[in-house]
């Protein structure tokens, strides 16, 4: 494992190993979507030295969430929770960066003060696991409550809270963000045809459709200097219903508009992951996602999707990808890092604490001990 172990820079980063660990929406936090003990001790115990974490999805608005107990950035206490995260993985030596989340038509109104979830264009968000399927073919229920399309003036409010966002993460004392741009969340939804059907400025060519990402990005890039953002893509997800009619034109000319945005990284799921509700079901696709869009986007670039210590070190030898983000092993293996770079065995995960619930499953897994 010699390549996932040497020093790395990307953007303002400066990293001692490659195993980064990965955004997972765990639901743990208090009452508020404010971090508590149990979300600070979660991330102290994955911090290492020269390490990097990457925080889970955060709500950016008290009008857009999708999961109970996730958590949020947009008041006064739910900062001070983050900072207490933020300040015990400095003290370990790792750095840590936030990943700013919108659903968009995901958003679930008992979750968001009753708001009715807001969208590109007002199109509903089917069953793409096709649970719900008929015979005919047709779907059964519904995947999600039926969206209304933003307003113009709507659209340049959330791109504010946006930012609002990244001041509240540097007040925090994070080291960056993570723009949320995968899974089916708003800024995909803008991107893709599949889900964006307007025929303004903010719809219509894949100019026009990339904008929301890309303005997103230049607010966080304004808060946080160069070198600072990320931003984390799907181009294979399907989750919430998502689609492209040509999803390689689409996410390659995304590359290469990043390359002018002074990334500190782009953070690529690989296919054999198609959304946060994934399951191993024998699905399996080869890891294409970062080899192809290397040819266009030419930063740094972090590969995610399922990877062994195996395949991580594979890929990186190959110059496919410069770090890669494990989110599954890091949830039962804390000192993950330490466990790859000596050979020690991985513990399993367990699937059904994933989601909610308390320390078990969580904070219980130990550190290896020969």
């Amino acid at each position: 494992m010699n390549t996932l172990f040497t020093p790395i820079t990307a953007g303002k980063l400066r990293l001692q190993h490659r195993v980064v660990m990965a955004p997972a929406t765990r639901m743990r936090t208090d009452i508020g979507g404010i971090p508590g003990d149990l979300m600070v001790e979660y991330y102290r115990q994955r911090a290492s030295q020269g390490g990097l974490l990457i925080a889970e999805a955060t709500a950016i608005s008290p009008f857009a969430n999708a999961y109970a107990d996730a958590p949020g950035i947009f008041n006064d206490a739910q900062t001070a929770g983050w900072k207490r995260v933020v300040d015990v993985a400095h003290a370990r030596g790792a750095q840590i960066v936030l990943q700013l989340w919108h659903p968009g038509r995901q958003s679930l109104p008992e979750l968001s003060e009753g708001h009715q979830p807001v969208a590109p264009s007002a199109l509903l968000a089917r069953d793409t696991y096709g649970v719900g399927k008929n015979e005919d073919g047709s779907y059964e229920g519904k995947l999600f409550p039926e969206p209304r399309s933003l307003d113009t003036h709507e659209i340049d409010e959330i791109i504010e809270e946006f930012r609002l966002a990244a001041v509240r993460a540097k007040s925090a004392g994070f080291d960056g963000v993570e723009l949320h741009a995968a899974n089916g969340y708003l800024p995909e939804q803008f991107l893709l045809d599949g889900s964006n059907h307007r025929q303004d400025e903010w719809g219509g060519s894949r100019p026009n459709r990339a904008r929301f990402l890309l303005e997103a990005v230049s607010v966080l890039t304004d808060v946080w200097g160069a070198g600072r953002v990320g931003v984390r893509i799907s181009p294979s997800g399907i989750y919430g219903d998502m689609h492209d009619t040509d999803p390689a034109a689409t996410f390659s000319y995304l590359a290469g508009k990043l390359n002018d945005a002074a990334l500190a990284y782009l953070h690529i799921i690989e296919p054999r992951i198609v959304g946060p509700e994934d399951r191993e079901t024998g699905y399996y696709a080869e890891p294409i996602a970062s080899r192809q869009l290397r040819e266009f986007y030419h930063g740094i670039i972090i590969a995610a999707g399922g990877f062994r210590p195996e395949a991580a070190e594979k890929m990186l030898d190959a110059g496919e990808a410069d770090l890669i983000a494990f989110g599954r092993l890091f949830t039962s293996n804390p000192d993950l890092p330490i466990r790859i770079r000596n050979g020690y065995p991985l513990a399993p995960y367990q699937r059904d604490t994933f989601f909610g619930g308390d320390a078990r499953g969580y904070t219980d897994f130990p550190a290896y001990a020969k």
